[in-house]
This record gives C-alpha cells, sequence and structure tokens, in this order.
C-alpha cells in the first residue's frame, strides 16, 4: 500500500529505492517491474512537500516534476532519478543545494504519448470541442464550425525526441510542416527561423527543454508576432509559456485557442487544485481564468500517460535504478549544464 508519510517508515533504511509522485496505475507498473529484482522500494502517491518528509527515505530517491527536494537532503542521498523527460527541475536543485548528486532521467520513455497528446489538443482545439461538448445541451450547431487539419501549417518549436514525433504526425496528417531548433538533426523537417515560423503557422507546438536561458521564450512579446488565429499548444514546460501572456493574446484576437498540459508555477497550481482552493499568483489566476474558456483545454500534466509509456516508464525507471545500484551512475545521466 502506498506510504503518504514516508519518513515514519524508514527506521533502519528499509528501502532502496523511494518513489514520490507515483499515482495508480505506476505504482502498479513499477510493483511489476520490480519483481524478482530484489530491490527494496517504498511509494507515496504525493510530492515530498505534501509528505513533509523530514529525512530522505531512501539513499536513492525518485521524483516527477513537482516535488521540491530539500536542500538539507544533500549529501544524505546518493542519485535522484527523475521519472520525466525534462530535467530541468533536478538541474535546479543541484544549484540551489549546492551539491553534485549523481542525476538520472527518461529520455525516451514518452515521446509517442505526449505527441499524440499535442495533436489531441490541436485537432480538438481546430473543431471547437469544447465549445461542441457544450451545445450538445441545446443540439444547435451555431458557432460550431472549426477547420480541418489538412493543408495547415504546423510549427514544432524543439524538434527533438518529442518534437519529431509530433512533426511526423502533421505530416501524416497533411499537414505544412516547420521546424525551429538550434539542431537540425531531422532531414525531413524544414527549418526556419522563430519569426518566419510564427507569421506562417496556423499550429504552433512548443516542445521544447526548459534551460535557464529560455524561461519566457513564448511571452506575449514573443507570440504577438503569431499569425491571426493560431492556436497554440505547449506540452513541454509551462515555464516556456507564461499564463498571463497567453490570456492577453486571446483577449486581443491574436491567438485562436490555447492548449496546455504544463503551467508556469505549475507546482502552486497543482498544490492550489488539489486542496480546492484559488492561488493568488498572478500565473496560477490566470490559468483558472483560462480554464473556463471555450477555447482553451487545460490538462494537469498528463501528456505521457498511456498504457503503453507508463510500461515503458516502469521498464525504464528499474533499468535505471539496476544501473545505478550496480555501477553507482545511472545508465542515462542527466547532461551536465
Amino acid at each position: 500500500m502506498p506510504v503518504s508519510r514516508p519518513e515514519v517508515a524508514i527506521r533502519g533504511q528499509a528501502w532502496d529505492v523511494f518513489f514520490y509522485e507515483a499515482f495508480r496505475e505506476e505504482q502498479e507498473a513499477l510493483r511489476a517491474a520490480l519483481k524478482e529484482t530484489g530491490i527494496r522500494a517504498g511509494f507515496a502517491p504525493d510530492t515530498i512537500q505534501e509528505c513533509d518528509a523530514a529525512v530522505p527515505p531512501a539513499p536513492l530517491i525518485s521524483i516527477r516534476t513537482q516535488s521540491l527536494i530539500p536542500e538539507g537532503w544533500a549529501g544524505r542521498i546518493s542519485g535522484i532519478l527523475t521519472r520525466s523527460t525534462g530535467y530541468d527541475h533536478v538541474l535546479d536543485y543541484r544549484r540551489r543545494a549546492g551539491t553534485d548528486v549523481v542525476c538520472g532521467y527518461l529520455p525516451l520513455y514518452c515521446n509517442r504519448a505526449v505527441a499524440e497528446a499535442a495533436m489531441l489538443l490541436w485537432m480538438a482545439l481546430l473543431r471547437r470541442l469544447p465549445r461542441q461538448l457544450r451545445h450538445f445541451q441545446t443540439f444547435n450547431r451555431d458557432g460550431l464550425t472549426g477547420a480541418e487539419c489538412y493543408g495547415k501549417t504546423l510549427l514544432v518549436v524543439g524538434v527533438g525526441h518529442i518534437g519529431s514525433e509530433a512533426a511526423r504526425i502533421g505530416q501524416g496528417l497533411g499537414m505544412r510542416v516547420l521546424g525551429v531548433d538550434v539542431v537540425k538533426k531531422y532531414h525531413d523537417v524544414t527549418y526556419v527561423a522563430l519569426e518566419e515560423g510564427l507569421k506562417a503557422a496556423d499550429v504552433i507546438v512548443c516542445a521544447m527543454n526548459l534551460t535557464a536561458s529560455n524561461r519566457g521564450f513564448f511571452c506575449y512579446e514573443s507570440l504577438k508576432a503569431a499569425k491571426t488565429g493560431a492556436v497554440f499548444v505547449n506540452i513541454a514546460r509551462g515555464e516556456l509559456s507564461p499564463s498571463t501572456g497567453l490570456k492577453r493574446l486571446l483577449d486581443e484576437g491574436i491567438l485562436g485557442g490555447v492548449g496546455l498540459d504544463v503551467f508556469d508555477h505549475e507546482i502552486d497550481l497543482a498544490g492550489w487544485l488539489r486542496d480546492g482552493k484559488a492561488g493568488d499568483h498572478p500565473e496560477t489566476k490566470a490559468a483558472l481564468e483560462l480554464s473556463r474558456r471555450d477555447n482553451v483545454i487545460l490538462t494537469p500534466h498528463n501528456a505521457f500517460n498511456t498504457a503503453e509509456a507508463v510500461e515503458r516508464k516502469a521498464l525504464h525507471s528499474i533499468r535505471q535504478i539496476e544501473h545505478f545500484i550496480k555501477q553507482g551512475g545511472f545508465l542515462w545521466p542527466v547532461p551536465p549544464e
């Protein structure tokens, strides 16, 4: 059974690894992958701060993206595994805590799942799905005329593992696909400068890695150059597209729709929503206001969550842990800054 407050159960360092933020289906997959490995593992569905853990429950801890690792744990943990494709949050912890603790991540488990989620969002926005669902109650079709993907221009910003899958999906839908990236490694993508892509795109997908230098990349000033009525989708990191700017772009009619699976100040937003309280940070207020609009779709950082990806995630996590226990490092280490 999940342990909600792991510090109660760690007498004698009972676990080799402790998994935070492990939702039910993920726990089931992890437990299945752990069978016959001999690895002792503990689980909590909550973040570290929600567990209020005073001390690390194991020498190796595994998190997703919303746990805040206490700086006081530096020197008391030997490794951190983030079960995510992004790793900006563990780099931030190493900077804050002044530690060189070994960190690993999962770069390859959910590429297709997240790319398909991006497609789900842009197609639903193009077809005005939220408004369609509401209009079912009166069964009228006024104001529901949407648009087809075929022949439209898709701009993928960040053409990496996930972005390249989104580009492939767009090509399969008959879209003209453009890409923006400093590294141009996919030969079937037409790369352009950001401004050129924004002016041409009917759909913009943010699939970038978050770094210390690109926070707010899709701010109001950047996106106001977009083609009027374009749909913007972010399945990468919320800090790249502040909700306050997106709200203003919708208000001014520059953007025609917004789909977000990630949010600026996501830790605060998620905590407030789980507790049933509205937050007072401007970004949280803007996200909550966006959630009430017909031309906005917000999902709870769930783009990765398919049965296939959850199984791969569990298997890749256990491979990482086994490698760490045997070698003292990770098979897929977090790259240095």
